[in-house]
């Protein structure tokens, strides 16, 4: 589903989830099961060894347009400008964070990320290619 079948002026009511990033199949671009050492694509059987998963952009948005709310997911690599790094290098990013200030508990980097996404995009109106 890569065509874009009309355009929607739109505004960003709110996020409707905190995960941003997932490991992604680079066969099918399902999202992987990763353990400690490897990974695995139910869709596709694609196998491999978990430091090598590669990660993809997913935003979950609540949008309304004059009339209607959507609820709308906007995946890859045309959320990077808004990021400013690849899915893949903000996930290492924020691996390494975690590793250096010690944090055994991730909750409050996933909160610092999810402020800084709303603030990038609610209340904010884009067009969206649906």
């Amino acid at each position: 589903m890569n065509s874009v079948q009309g355009l929607l002026a739109a505004s960003v009511i709110s996020i409707q989830n905190s995960c941003f990033i997932y490991p992604a199949c680079q066969n099918c671009f399902s999202r992987l099961i990763l353990d400690s050492r490897r990974f695995h694509c139910l869709k596709c059987g694609c196998t491999g060894e978990a430091k090598d998963a590669s990660y993809r952009y997913r935003l979950s948005l609540k949008i309304a347009d004059t009339e209607d709310l959507f609820d709308i997911t906007v995946f890859g690599s045309c959320l990077v400008p808004f990021f400013g790094v690849t899915a893949e290098n903000l996930q290492r990013y924020i691996q390494d964070f975690n590793q250096l200030s010690g944090e055994t508990n991730t909750e409050s980097s996933t909160k610092a990320l999810v402020h800084a996404v709303e603030t990038c995009f609610v209340g904010k109106r884009f067009i969206f290619g649906v």
